[in-house]
Parts: C-alpha cells; sequence; structure tokens
C-alpha cells in the first residue's frame, strides 16, 4: 500500500477514536515506572505488584480474545497483555485503531509469560498520541544510509545501535567534564559569533549584524578568547562547545562540530599528553568498562603511555622527504610532489609538509600515538623549540588514523606572535584561504603579559568513532550536514 493511503487509513481511524470520544492527544500521563524499571519488578511466577508504563507500540500480535502489544519507552522495552474479558468488549474493539508507532499508556500487574518474557496485564489503556504515519520498515530500521541521517529520529525509532551511539556520546561529554572540573579546570563560555575568525586554519561562515551593521563570522576555534582568560588569571579553563568551518562534507568532517578547548598556565604540551591520555582512558573505561576498543577487525588499546613520534622523523621514515633539510619551498614541493602527493603553486611549507603527513603517515597511526615537533610554518600559535631551530612544541594525537587532538606549548612572546600573524597574512594575499588571520584584539590582550601555558583542543566527534568503533563522523553526530533533498 501507498504511503499516502497508509496515512489516509491512519486519519480514519484518528477520526473514529474522536467519534469513541477518546482524546488521541492528551495533555498528559502520569507512569509509575519506566519499561526497563516494570520488567525488573516482574516475578518469576505468579502475578508481581501493579506498574503504569507508556510508551511506543513496537510490536502487535491478536490471538482471538487477547492481544500482545510491545510497548518502547527510553529505557528500553516490555510486552503489553489485553484481553476483552478484562478491557470490556468496546474497549478491546477499540485496539484494531492503534497502529504501530501509536503512543500508549497501561495499567495492569506484572507477570511473566511461559517463555519469560516480562509482561504487563493490562487492566485500562490510555491513547496518548496517534501517529499518522506508518514506522520505518516494520522496525528492522532504514536501508538507505543518508536517509538514516537525513531522518534521524527514524533512525532512533528503529536502530537500537544508533540511540546506542549516542547515549555513549552523552556520558562521554559528562565524563569529559566530570575529569577537567576533577583538575581543578573552570569551565566557561566565549562568542560564537567573532569579528575575527582566528585560532585556526580554516575558512569561516560569515553572516552580518543588523543592529550594528557589520559582518561577523561564525568562530573556528576556542583558542584566542581562552587564552584571553588566562590573560585575566584564570590558570585552568576549559569550553565545550561547537565550531563552524566551511569547508567540504566527508566520513572525517563535518562543517558543525563538537570541540573542547582547555589551556592551563605554567604548563607545556607534555602536561597536555599527561592529560589527554588520562581523560581518554577514563572516558572508556566510565563508558566501555575497558581500555580496549574494537574498531573493525583492529582491537585498539587507550591505556597510557601513548608513544611519542616526531613529525620529522616519521614523514622522512615513511616516504623519504626530510622537510628540515629542505629549506626552500621549492625543493620542498618538489620533494613532495615526487612522492606522489599532488600540489599547488600556491603552497606553502607548511601545506607541503601537512600534505605529507596526511597521506603517508596519518593512515598508519592506528593505536594511539602523539605526533611531535612541527614546523614553525604550520604552527603560528605555538610556542619555538629551544634546542631545535625551525620547530615548535606541538603534537597531534592520533588514533585508527585520524586526528583527535592538537596541542601547544603557547606562544606567549607578543613580537614573535605578530610576526607569525603577518607571514600567514601574506600567504592569505597569495591565495591561501585557510592562513590564520590576525587577531589585534588578540595581540594586545598578549601585549599584557601572558604565563607560560598549555593548550589543548579535542575533537568530540573523532573521539566518539572511536568510542563507538565506527568509521563516519555522521554516525556520531545526530543532525549532520546534508545536501538539499532537491540537488
Amino acid at each position: 500500500m501507498a504511503e499516502d493511503d497508509l496515512i489516509a487509513l491512519r486519519k480514519e481511524k484518528l477520526e473514529r477514536l474522536r467519534a469513541r470520544g477518546i482524546d488521541p492527544y492528551p495533555h498528559r500521563f502520569s507512569r509509575s515506572h519506566t519499561a526497563a524499571e516494570a520488567a525488573a519488578l516482574a516475578p518469576e511466577d505468579g502475578t508481581g505488584p501493579e506498574a503504569t508504563v507508556a510508551g511506543r507500540i513496537t510490536g502487535k500480535r491478536k490471538m482471538g480474545k487477547r492481544t500482545f502489544l510491545d510497548l518502547r519507552d527510553g529505557s528500553g522495552q516490555i510486552q503489553i497483555s489485553l484481553t476483552q474479558d478484562v478491557l470490556g468488549e468496546d474497549a478491546y474493539a477499540m485496539l484494531k485503531e492503534l497502529d504501530l508507532a501509536d503512543f500508549i499508556g497501561v495499567q495492569g500487574s506484572l507477570f511473566r509469560t511461559k517463555t519469560g518474557e516480562a509482561t504487563v496485564a493490562a487492566d485500562n489503556l490510555t491513547v496518548l498520541a496517534k501517529a499518522l504515519r506508518p514506522p520505518p520498515e516494520k522496525y528492522h530500521g532504514l536501508q538507505d544510509v543518508e536517509s538514516r541521517y537525513r531522518y534521524r529520529y527514524l533512525d532512533l525509532m528503529a536502530n537500537e545501535e544508533a540511540r546506542r551511539i549516542f547515549e555513549l556520546r552523552s556520558k562521554t561529554i559528562s565524563t569529559v567534564r566530570r575529569y577537567l572540573d576533577d583538575q581543578g579546570y573552570l569551565e566557561v563560555e566565549t562568542p560564537i559569533l567573532v569579528g575575527t575568525a582566528g585560532g585556526a586554519a580554516a575558512k569561516p561562515f560569515v553572516t552580518h549584524h543588523n543592529a550594528l551593521d557589520r559582518d561577523f563570522f561564525l568562530r573556528v576555534s576556542l583558542e584566542l578568547h581562552l587564552k584571553r582568560l588566562v590573560i585575566g588569571g584564570f590558570d585552568r579553563v576549559y569550553e565545550l562547545g561547537r565550531i563552524f568551518r566551511n569547508e567540504g562534507v566527508s566520513t572525517k568532517y563535518n562543517p558543525e562540530f563538537t570541540l573542547i578547548e582547555l589551556y592551563e598556565a605554567y604548563a607545556d604540551y607534555d602536561r597536555m599528553m599527561e592529560i589527554l591520555e588520562g581523560l581518554v582512558a577514563t572516558i572508556a573505561r566510565d563508558v566501555l568498562g575497558s581500555t580496549k576498543v574494537q574498531v573493525g577487525d583492529q582491537t585498539i588499546d587507550l591505556s597510557p603511555p601513548w608513544p611519542r613520534l616526531p613529525l620529522r622523523e616519521a614523514i622522512r621514515e615513511r616516504c623519504g622527504v626530510d622537510f628540515m633539510a629542505l629549506s626552500d619551498v621549492e625543493s620542498l614541493r618538489k620533494a613532495t610532489a615526487d612522492t606522489g602527493v599532488h600540489v599547488e603553486a600556491e603552497w606553502g611549507r607548511g601545506k607541503l609538509i601537512d600534505e605529507l603527513l596526511t597521506a603517508h603517515v596519518e593512515p598508519h597511526l592506528q593505536q594511539p600515538t602523539f605526533m611531535t615537533d612541527y614546523p614553525v610554518e604550520l604552527s603560528p600559535l605555538a610556542k619555538r623549540k629551544a634546542d631545535e631551530a625551525g620547530l615548535v612544541e606541538r603534537f597531534e594525537a592520533f588514533i585508527c588514523g585520524r586526528e583527535v587532538a592538537n596541542a601547544f606549548t603557547e606562544l606567549n612572546d607578543p613580537i614573535d606572535q605578530r610576526e607569525r600573524f603577518e607571514e600567514q597574512a601574506r600567504l592569505r594575499a597569495a591565495g591561501d584561504e585557510e592562513a590564520e588571520v590576525a587577531d589585534e584584539d588578540f595581540l594586545v590582550a598578549l601585549e599584557h603579559g601572558m604565563p607560560p601555558t598549555g593548550g589543548m583542543g579535542i575533537g568530540i566527534d573523532r573521539l566518539l568513532m572511536v568510542i563507538a568503533g565506527v568509521s563516519s563522523i555522521r554516525e556520531v553526530i545526530l543532525f549532520p550536514a546534508l545536501r538539499d533533498l532537491n540537488d
């Protein structure tokens, strides 16, 4: 039967319910137990206590003068038994007006069937919401992947694994907050609309503020405002917030994502490694019960310590290019192209080195690994290494071939920082839209003095991909960005 015909049939049932004097959309319903709570109270033998439960009908089986319904709420599922003898002929006849996906509430005593299934023997039934559209695939799930993302509510209705993933997400975020709070960090909030989209090499979204008659950007990072707070005297701060980057969409990227950034005065990138190892291991234990996670056919061990691998050494080992020995951009460009990496004429040293990392090193970083000590051209906000010219104290953490965190010993020399921003401006003028944007207000703040500081950003969505054992970022974002249906 076509969907339009099914909807028309359900509307007819809706009107018949109203004709019976039944309000199919009452204002409220008081339940005594969730489905899981009621199921736990069902005795092995005999009749148990009374329970009032409510939920969506996910199964319906009529056996003469008895009907069994499967009822699901946010906690799980319980079976409902309804008989004509108990409900009465008129009320029992009303059951034919109920369909899968309708919401109902029932009250009755708990028992278990011969097969051991927890069941409510209903004394009465209340219609709570008549669904006008049928559920997807008779609750066997949506088959089209994009439809699962586009109609997430249907995915959650039909797919227990999808519900499990987003429960993991919520628990993970709670653990992140608890861990950092216990470490003495203060959670703060900074602007989403910013006058300068700084703090990351990314293309921003632009919007216009009518009252102020000026353009703003959706933030691409949390960094520069959080550093202002360290300058102002907060020694340990973090923010868990949404970030917006006007870039491509793939299994690894979504233009709107969740990032946590944290900054600690009198610390460095070694301290950030310690924080990250502890945080991820704590999440795994709290959420999964183990620091070992199954991702595809791999067992990922998240327990610390994680290996530390210098970027120079990793690239040289994988493709033979020593970027520190190639001081001019032309020789590095040729060497990069010779490894099979596509290069653009306007790319500078930083971009070329990043492409070498992406193409030749990242796919091999399956177990948790700290990639350390990046070139200064790739890290305009990080402090230089004291003993290695041209490198900065920075790491990226990789798991399953994907970056999950990025951290620095923060640059607190305002003169050096201004010069770095000026170099980024030259790159932007040459056509690099993702070059760092200078933030004059931040530079003025930095000139007031910032203590030695360690800072880190952690991609919550990427981390969730590991925790949930999935390969697409869209599986861990409730409503990912998608093309318009008409495109």
